[in-house]
């Protein structure tokens, strides 16, 4: 994903003279490519990351188009402060690109696991947050973000990720993407979890279950006509996230649900429990242990059916 980035993000800037990288001491061999070709537009803040949230608010209001750029936990957490009030407040139009959401960098500690920043940034005001599925994604959620007029969120894994997209599909912030069609079960997928849920949707059609995988890239605003399309037709939806099933993705569809009368699916929600995880390994192993595999996903979803008394009814 941070490769699709970079590229995708050079392109941009070839077209456009008014964007500017700043990044928190961290991508400088990524970015060779990009500060080859538009040395007077990088500026490496170091490891000063809230102050480059102060960088990115004045660039943005001498009217350049700054992206700022840094490990997810650290571009969050670090500097709510000032992403609260030197951008959102403003609603300058600023891109804050995360890299390694959720629990790609599982293997270095808790310093750097990042499941709450979807809760954190949705919450504010004028912010979008957007979380692409895979690498074709990334390319269409940077040129979506550098032609929004307010500030956006980019959450990104680190690398590696699959491609699931055999070709560019319509990208539009707030529109999710129907990656694979389905009936009793719709799998609501936000961020890297994309070919996990695809992985679900298979398993799940070996036990004769037709799944929809639908791709949330964006979380706020959310799709509500695709929400209230799903949640009348299947017996059960699912939110699957590399996140904390509290305020992120989940949470977000969970409080629309609220306000929504005669619904028929049963919500349920995938993502890390309200915890930390003290344990070393790899994405892999952390994922494993919050249930954030194909199998663990298949099998809540077909619990979920049965116990809403529709599984029988496949194959109508």
């Amino acid at each position: 994903m941070r490769n699709a980035f970079a590229d995708e993000l050079t392109a941009m800037a070839a077209e456009d003279p008014r964007i500017v990288l700043l990044s928190g001491d961290i991508g400088n061999r990524l970015f060779d490519t990009y500060k080859r070709r538009f040395p007077t537009r990088f500026v490496n803040c170091g490891v000063a990351e809230a102050n480059m949230i102060g960088v990115a608010a004045g660039t943005a209001m001498s009217g350049l188009r700054p992206i700022a750029y840094t490990i997810n936990a650290f571009i969050t957490a670090r500097c709510l402060e000032q992403i609260r009030v030197d951008v959102c407040y403003h609603k300058l139009a600023v891109v804050l690109v995360g890299v390694g959401g959720g629990l790609s960098y599982a293997s270095l500690g808790g310093t750097h696991h990042s499941c709450e920043d979807i809760a954190f940034l949705r919450m504010l005001p004028n912010m979008t947050v957007i979380c692409p599925g895979d690498p074709v994604e990334v390319r269409l959620a940077v040129r979506a973000a550098l032609r929004h007029a307010g500030p956006v969120f980019l959450r990104l894994g680190k690398k590696g990720e699959p491609v699931v997209h055999e070709a560019p599909p319509p990208f539009t912030i707030g529109r999710a993407i129907v990656v694979r069609p389905g009936r009793e079960v719709c799998l609501l997928s936000t961020g890297t979890m994309l070919p996990v849920a695809v992985a679900a949707a298979e398993a799940l059609e070996r036990e004769g279950v037709l799944a929809q995988v639908v791709s949330f890239h964006t979380v706020k605003p959310l799709d509500e006509a695709l929400l209230a399309e799903v949640f009348t037709r299947c017996s059960v939806v699912l939110t699957i996230e590399e996140h904390s099933v509290l305020g992120g993705f989940g949470g977000s569809v969970a409080e629309w649900v609220t306000e929504q009368p005669g619904l028929q699916a049963r919500l349920g929600r995938v993502g890390t429990t309200d915890t930390f995880l003290h344990e070393a390994g790899e994405q892999d192993h952390a994922r494993r242990r919050f249930g954030l595999t194909a199998d663990a996903i298949a099998h809540k979803a077909l619990g979920m059916l049965e116990a809403s008394g529709a599984r029988g009814e496949r194959g109508r």
